[in-house]
């Protein structure tokens, strides 16, 4: 499968998010850029989730229906033509970090997949979810990783 080169002026790969990205913080999502989307691409899927939150992983974001031809979303912002569902806290939109006071750093798994046609999601979907609907539709994908720790 083809790789997506995924970035972020906030942060590096594998670095720590700024605080104003976090529920303790600011709450708001972090900028990012991307690149080397396949031309045949019906739109992305942007899913970002913490493996280290108990025993599934735990979704802190979730985006359909980006515009394939888009470049990026800007800080605070929702990605061109994309559509926010419930993430874990139930809110839609944006949950920033917010992991156990005293825990090791928490990974934060930004993953952004381009896809042959639009999933299909129940109205609530979690992260097992989002990857069952994937199976069989994914182009190529990007990933970058982001920790954070209280």
């Amino acid at each position: 499968m083809a790789g997506i080169m995924l970035r972020s002026t906030a942060f590096t790969d594998h670095d720590l998010l700024p605080g104003r990205f976090a529920q303790d913080g600011g709450n708001v999502s972090p900028p990012l850029q991307w690149s080397d989307v396949p031309h045949s691409a019906e739109e992305l899927v942007l899913v970002v989730e913490d493996p280290d939150a108990g025993r599934a992983p735990f979704l802190h974001w979730l985006v359909t229906g980006i515009a394939p031809g888009s470049t990026g979303v800007a800080e605070g912002a929702v990605p061109d033509g994309g559509r926010e569902w419930p993430n874990a806290t139930g809110a839609t939109g944006w949950s920033g970090p917010l992991p156990p006071l005293g825990e090791e750093a928490h990974r934060y798994f930004f993953r952004l997949y381009a896809v042959n046609r639009p999933l299909e999601l129940p109205a609530e979907p979690q992260a097992a979810d989002v990857h069952a609907a994937l199976a069989g539709s994914e182009l190529a994908s990007g990933t970058m990783v982001g920790t954070y720790r209280r």
